[in-house]
């Protein structure tokens, strides 16, 4: 009997030790391995408690990355909508186009069947929105948003800056890895519509900068 509570005991702590840091974010395999070995063990019974939270767990073994996101609303259930655990955080529109961005670069990657870490620099960032936005732009106050937006993709868990390697020369550039996540927030079904929502960013920012021109 007292083995069988001690069990217990064991099981529901292995339980919240991996409940615990997916309520507060995403657990990746390589940050730590025992915490990912246990989610792979215990899988089943973590998606059975976070059912009742109406949330449902995101787990991709291949990218190695995991996490809690709300389960859809069911539009044919009559039974009144529940209240959201996880909230929605709406994006304001030059971080959702940095996003459609690095999500593109990240397939472009995939596709090339290099490393499977995408790594970019500061100044290609920068690069990689320049060409969407309207032609004379101020470029320190570009530079300025765009660092704004940088440290809000690094905010939503999209983007790790890395730290400066040993013995960096002053002047070298700051790196970022686009963390794979990424995948499961924007999909395949978007990527294929990519051009012409793009197409849209476009005329959105050109009649923005019209605006501004006219105050």
């Amino acid at each position: 009997m007292q083995e069988q509570e001690h069990d217990a005991t064991v099981s529901t702590h292995d339980l919240s030790s991996l409940l615990i840091p997916l309520l507060k974010g995403v657990i990746y395999r390589d940050a730590d391995t025992a915490l990912w070995s246990a989610l792979l063990d215990l899988q089943s019974r973590v998606r059975d408690y976070v059912t009742v939270l109406n949330l449902e767990l995101v787990l991709d073994e291949a990218e190695g990355y995991a996490f809690l996101r709300s389960r859809p609303d069911n539009d044919d259930d009559d039974s009144p909508a529940l209240p959201r655990l996880v909230a929605r955080r709406p994006l304001s529109f030059p971080v959702s186009l940095m996003l459609a961005l690095l999500r593109k670069k990240l397939a472009e990657s995939d596709a090339g069947g290099g490393d499977t870490r995408l790594i970019l620099t500061r100044e290609q960032i920068v690069e990689m929105v320049r060409v969407f936005l309207p032609a004379g732009s101020n470029e320190a106050k570009l530079i300025d948003q765009i660092d704004t937006h940088i440290n809000k993709i690094i905010e939503l868990g999209f983007l790790r800056k890395l730290k400066p390697a040993a013995g960096k020369q002053e002047g070298q550039a700051t790196a970022f890895e686009v963390q794979r996540i990424l995948k499961a927030f924007v999909d395949a079904q978007w990527l294929a519509d990519f051009d012409a929502r793009l197409a849209a960013y476009q005329a959105q920012l050109g009649t923005a900068a019209s605006r501004n021109a006219d105050d």
